[in-house]
C-alpha cells in the first residue's frame, strides 16, 4: 500500500522514502518557527488552521510506520506536538502542555500512532485495503487451534511470533494486531468506518488524558 512517499510492501516491512517530510521533527520545528514569526498577524482561528495544515498533518502523515520507534525519536515527536500546542496558546516553553493538548482535543503521539494502525487494521478486516495487505491479518476465529479460546469470540487478531523484538515487533501484522487487540470490544465491533473512527478517537483520547 502506498501513500505518496510512504508505503507498506507485501512483506509487511513499513518504510518511508521521505524521512525529511514524514513526521520529521526537524521539518515540523522549522515550520513552527516560520509560523511563530507571523504569529501576531494571525487570528486565533487562522493560527490554529495554519498549525494543523503545516505541522499536525505532517506529524500524522503515515505515522503508523512509527510503531515501535526508539524512545529518543518518540520524545522528539512529542516535543513537536507540545511546541505546537504552546504556540496556539502563546505559552512559554516551561508551561505544562497536558491541559493545552486536552483543550485542543489532540491525541498524544503514541495514541496518534495507534489510531492510524487501528484504522488501517479496520480497513483490512472490512475489505477496504489492498488484498496483499489484508492477507497479513488473521482473526482468531480463522485459526483452528484458537477457535475454542475465549478470544476467538471477541474479534481479536492473531499476533504473529517474532524472532527479533526490535524489528519483528514493528512489522505491520504484529504492530497492527497488538493495537487492534488492545481496543475494547465495543470499539472493535463497530461496523462502519466513520463510526469506528469516532469511537476510536474517543477511546484513545481517554487513554491520552486519564482522569
Amino acid at each position: 500500500m502506498q501513500y505518496k512517499d510512504c508505503f507498506v510492501d507485501r512483506r509487511s516491512r513499513r518504510r518511508s522514502s521521505s524521512s525529511r517530510y514524514t513526521a520529521s521533527p526537524q521539518f515540523n520545528i522549522a515550520a513552527l518557527r516560520q509560523i511563530r514569526s507571523v504569529r501576531r498577524s494571525l487570528t486565533q482561528d487562522a493560527l490554529l488552521t495554519l498549525i494543523r495544515s503545516l505541522v499536525i498533518t505532517k506529524l500524522d502523515f503515515c505515522c503508523s510506520v512509527l510503531a515501535g520507534v526508539s524512545g529518543s525519536l518518540m520524545q522528539r515527536l512529542k516535543s513537536v506536538l507540545n511546541a505546537a500546542a504552546r504556540l496556539v496558546f502563546s505559552m512559554r516553553r516551561s508551561e505544562h502542555t497536558t491541559p493545552l493538548l486536552r483543550e485542543l482535543h489532540w491525541l498524544q503521539v503514541p495514541e496518534r500512532i495507534q489510531y492510524r494502525l487501528c484504522v488501517l487494521a479496520f480497513r483490512c478486516l472490512h475489505g477496504l485495503a489492498p488484498s496483499y495487505l489484508s492477507e497479513t491479518l488473521h482473526l482468531s476465529t480463522e485459526v483452528d487451534a484458537r477457535r475454542r479460546l475465549r478470544s476467538a469470540s471477541t474479534s481479536t487478531l492473531v499476533v504473529p511470533s517474532t524472532r527479533r523484538s526490535t524489528l519483528g515487533d514493528r512489522a505491520f501484522p504484529v504492530a497492527a494486531a497488538r493495537a487492534w487487540n488492545s481496543l475494547p470490544l465495543s470499539v472493535r465491533s463497530t461496523s462502519s468506518l466513520a463510526s469506528f473512527c469516532l469511537h476510536l478517537n474517543t477511546h484513545l483520547f481517554a487513554a491520552s488524558f486519564p482522569r
